[in-house]
């Protein structure tokens, strides 16, 4: 061997051996330092860990997503979804996946050269959506206002949101290049239009569940063969429940009477929530909308012209108000005289917005938006400032009067608590003139009569165990102090108890069956006559009429009709249907009209039919390339995540 490696013939071979030795060496390393991969993804601030490559797991050069970045984006939009707060863990699943995603992307777009640059984000700055915002005539608004404006829309500095624009930029590059190809063509499109907007008016014959729910009655023997069939199923039917005894207090029966706020403690909570108070600015208009679609004008110049002869009005002293009332096409605001009141800059579409920040206040101009023509009067404006403190002083005085009211609370109920565990509830209660009430066994979404909100005492209490030392949680009005004194496991009900339940259990499993075989029964039936109505009778079903409907029309008792039977689409007039699954109700139907769009509406829409088609094509590619790629990073094992902060929540009573 070794005289093999010094032939000066074998270079390439001794280079392959080299790059053999170091693997060897870099797998050894790994090997001998535990946990040296893991490091990263397993930070306790970092959610998960993306390597763009294979070897930038050795490098340590992958790219991070901290948790921070996911609680703010979950934040954000738990916000603007507007959730409840125990939505959170699920919004932060979400949120975590996403930003991986992201980085993903990110990572094969700069595999490609598509990364975008500083050059790409001051473009779209000048020609984006908020071209008109920050670039009003084609001048900057100023780095003050252009860091307000971001702050103030958007919640981020500037230097973030530019960021997150250029990696927009760069991941809507990579969507073009790998959608670059997909192609539709014109018989697809002109398919797509036509299926799209055909129009059917049907007969329809309703078999109604509920009906045939009337129809299941099971004997006693029955449902006692039931309740044996399935006793897995109601072993634990009768759900866990607890006893808890407990006492309670409010606000007002906290030693030490109303919490006091001083002056000072007002202006250091001023001073530390100063950002809070910035007002940005802000402009006050009124306007009268002369629509270009959808109102009384019949085409633009028709709308134009009103507007030009409603502004000689007011420039001859006309009056704004009776004129908007009497002729703006702007339902929120014509009644009140065309007033819009104060309005942030960037909060109306960049025309509009344009203009109330730029024309003299008490000036009136026409502005043409998407909406058609605003004559528009600026009747105040307020520069951005800070709300003095004697204007927002009741406001602190209420938040820190709420605040140490609320630390006051925990903090007697922790020492109530801790009383309780040592001289127990009874005596506990009864020193500080407090009543002890145990309640009957509830189940985990039961109702403590006595609280005005039991739910978080029933949550604790349901992860206590019985006897254990006494613990607290809020009440709404005040803590309660509790003990579990009592559990009854969840156990299989008596027959006589449950039969009820039983016997809805019964028909809920037969009567799918008994559908479709009525349903069948009914659509046999009219094949063999041709007549609906007639077959309707002699099964006992309903028949109704819906309207002229297209694919996404909904008609009662059955349903949206592309979605329920998109092949009656399919059907000629006087054609009857097969049996129709629409849950609920078993449906059978007869054509009774059908419209199709003409050659002429095809080939007019056949562009618009052609880009929809395109966008909803190069949606799916791009969903396919992102789920393939997101595929090969986990086998590939490029993605490390946090096993721990990457858990997926428990859903409630789990």
């Amino acid at each position: 061997m070794i005289r093999f490696l010094q032939s000066k013939d074998n270079r390439f071979v001794k280079a392959i051996l080299t790059v053999g030795i170091g693997a060897f060496i870099i797998s050894m390393v790994i090997y001998l330092i535990p946990g040296i991969l893991q490091n990263d993804a397993t930070a306790p601030d970092t959610y998960a860990t993306v390597y763009p490559h294979w070897y930038s797991r050795f490098t340590f050069t992958g790219e991070k997503v901290s948790m921070v970045q996911v609680q703010e984006v979950a934040q954000q939009q738990l916000q603007r979804q507007r959730l409840p707060d125990f939505a959170l863990p699920y919004m932060v699943q979400r949120a975590g996946q996403q930003l991986i995603l992201q980085k993903l992307l990110l990572a094969q777009a700069d595999g490609l050269g598509l990364n975008a640059t500083d050059e790409d984000v001051r473009n779209f700055l000048h020609t984006g959506q908020y071209g008109e915002l920050l670039f009003p005539n084609g001048n900057f608004i100023g780095e003050d206002k252009y860091k307000q404006f971001i702050s103030s829309q958007f919640n981020l500095s500037t230097d973030a949101f530019e960021k997150e624009l250029k990696d927009g930029i760069t991941i809507n590059r990579l969507r073009s290049f790998i959608t670059a190809g997909v192609t539709v063509n014109d018989s697809e499109i002109r398919d797509q239009y036509r299926k799209q907007n055909i129009k059917i008016k049907f007969d329809y014959a309703v078999i109604s569940s509920d009906d045939l729910r009337k129809q299941i009655n099971p004997s006693d023997a029955d449902l006692q063969a039931f309740f044996s069939k399935n006793a897995a199923r109601y072993s634990s039917a009768v759900p866990e429940e607890r006893k808890i005894t407990y006492f309670a207090f409010t606000a007002d029966q906290i030693p030490g009477g109303a919490p006091k706020v001083s002056d000072a403690e007002v202006q250091a909570y001023y001073n530390q929530h100063s950002s809070e108070y910035q007002v940005p600015e802000q402009s006050r208009s009124r306007h009268i909308l002369i629509k270009t679609s959808g109102g009384a004008a019949k085409s633009d110049a028709e709308a134009k012209a009103k507007a030009d002869a409603l502004l000689k009005q007011i420039k001859a002293g006309g009056d704004f108000a009776a004129l908007a009332k009497a002729n703006s096409e702007d339902p929120g605001s014509g009644a009140q005289g065309g007033e819009l009141g104060f309005a942030r800059r960037g909060t109306m579409v960049p025309e509009f917005d344009n203009a109330i920040f730029t024309q003299k206040i008490g000036d009136t101009t026409i502005v043409k938006s998407q909406f058609g023509y605003h004559i528009i009067q600026v009747e105040e404006r307020q520069t951005a400032h800070s709300q003095p403190l004697n204007e927002v002083k009741p406001v602190i005085e209420s938040t820190l009067i709420r605040q140490k009211e609320t630390q006051a609370e925990a903090a007697y109920a922790q020492s109530l608590t801790t009383e309780a565990g040592k001289s127990g509830l009874a005596q506990t209660a009864a020193a500080h003139h407090l009543n002890v009430v145990t309640t009957p066994s509830l189940p985990a979404q039961g109702v403590i009569a006595g609280l005005p909100d039991g739910s978080q005492v029933i949550a604790k209490a349901f992860q206590a165990k019985q006897g254990a030392a006494p613990v607290f949680a809020p009440t709404g009005e005040g803590f309660a102090i509790f003990q579990v004194t009592g559990i009854t496991a969840a156990h299989a009900p008596t027959f006589t108890d449950y039969k009820s339940h039983i016997a809805t259990d019964y028909a809920d499993e037969r009567l799918p069956q008994l559908l479709s075989q009525k349903t069948k029964e009914l659509a046999d039936k009219a094949h063999a006559s041709g007549d609906l109505a007639k077959a309707a009778k002699e099964v006992g079903a309903t028949v109704k009429t819906s309207d002229l409907v297209g694919d996404s029309g909904q008609v009662p008792d059955f349903g949206q009709v592309g979605s329920v039977a998109p092949d009656l689409f399919n059907l000629s007039v006087g054609q009857i249907s097969g049996p129709i699954n629409a849950q609920r109700t078993g449906v059978v139907a007869k054509i009774l009209d059908k419209q199709e769009p003409t050659a002429a509406e095809i080939a007019k829409n056949l562009d618009q039919t052609r880009e929809q088609s395109l966008d909803q094509r190069r949606e799916e590619a791009f969903g396919i390339y992102v789920s393939t790629t997101e595929d090969r990073y986990k086998k590939a094992k490029l993605i490390a995540m946090n096993a721990k902060l990457a858990k997926e929540p428990a859903l409630p009573g789990q």
